[in-house]
């Protein structure tokens, strides 16, 4: 009789548990919603969130208002939102580096990245492309591989040590066996133009953000590090076109939201933001960005995280990478 009682007590919590989270779920949001951009204004992580917010502040009835707090590689902006209520009011748009390398690279995070969240829903996706500077005498990646092996010297510049362009580097050192001099900058921004000027050689980035630049001629596109060829640039190879097999690397944006977050807002925002993943002028207003749409539910995120997380394993103990 004692374990049927006990039972009956766990049963009752836990349907009180369900009914206050479908509550909690028929009622959100009760205010506007801050959308956390750990990174500074106008770059892809930020462009993405925009686009995001304004469709999800329709779909919601409520404001999407998008805060950006840059600082410490993304990690402040992230701490920021680990720490805030979990009552789905206060998200992230997280790139790729929060959970899939930041607990590789500092031995020493303000938050647990594997505890700290929930993720809530996969929502784009930014193709990186190697692109070189109009100096440089390199036409193509076989010939970039073939003077840097001769011996040549390259500079390879980066947003700064641990960033995703810098380890995409990495990985392209590891798997064509060269070597970059790499020239980590505080910020996409300088480390662009300097690549404007030819004061660095090459850099992997973001496509957005030097797409103008490549369609202007100013700058050189080599490859493109993704599964295919971006429909902004049809006339660029990607990696595997280019000689270098197994080199897709995308850059991700998600939603997270604190970890103990009602299951059930997390499933209506997931719900929400798959739907506007999916949306054809959602596709469009990517697009102009080089962008394109990458939905997911919660559990396809983690697993992408976790697929993420072994393949920069390797990259950043090979590379001896380290931001502590």
């Amino acid at each position: 009789m004692k374990n049927l009682a006990k039972a009956l007590i766990v049963c009752a919590a836990l349907a009180g548990a369900c009914h206050a989270s479908s509550a909690a779920a028929a009622t959100y949001p009760e205010r506007p919603v801050r959308l956390v951009v750990p990174f500074a204004s106008g770059g892809t992580v930020d462009i993405v969130a925009r686009i995001l917010a304004e469709r999800l502040s329709r779909t919601l009835g409520q404001q999407v208002i998008v805060e950006n707090k840059p600082g410490a590689g993304g990690t402040l902006g992230a701490d920021f939102v680990a720490k805030a209520p979990p009552d789905g009011h206060t998200l992230l748009l997280a790139a790729s580096s929060h959970q899939s390398f930041h607990p590789l690279l500092y031995k020493r995070l303000p938050y647990d990245a594997n505890k700290a969240f929930t993720q809530v829903a996969l929502f784009a996706t930014v193709p990186n492309v190697l692109v070189v500077s109009n100096k440089m005498p390199a036409r193509s990646v076989k010939e970039l591989i073939a003077q840097a092996q001769s011996g040549k010297r390259f500079f390879m510049g980066s947003s700064g040590t641990g960033g995703v362009n810098h380890l995409l580097g990495e990985m392209f050192e590891l798997r064509t066996q060269v070597e970059f001099e790499h020239v980590p900058y505080k910020g996409a921004g300088p480390a662009n133009n300097d690549l404007l000027g030819g004061q660095i050689d090459l850099m992997f980035v973001n496509l957005p953000t030097v797409l103008p630049h490549i369609q202007g001629g100013k700058l050189r596109a080599l490859a493109i590090a993704g599964a295919e060829r971006s429909p902004s640039l049809p006339g660029v190879p990607t990696m595997a076109e280019a000689g270098v097999p197994d080199f897709v690397v995308d850059s991700w944006s998600g939603v997270l939201a604190p970890a103990a977050t009602p299951r059930a807002i997390v499933d209506k925002l997931s719900a929400e933001i798959n739907r506007i993943a999916r949306d054809k002028a959602t596709a469009d207003l990517l697009a102009v960005q080089g962008a394109v749409p990458r939905p997911g539910t919660s559990d396809e995120y983690a697993a992408l995280v976790r697929f993420e997380t072994q393949r920069w394993t390797e990259v950043i103990r090979k590379a001896n990478v380290s931001l502590d």
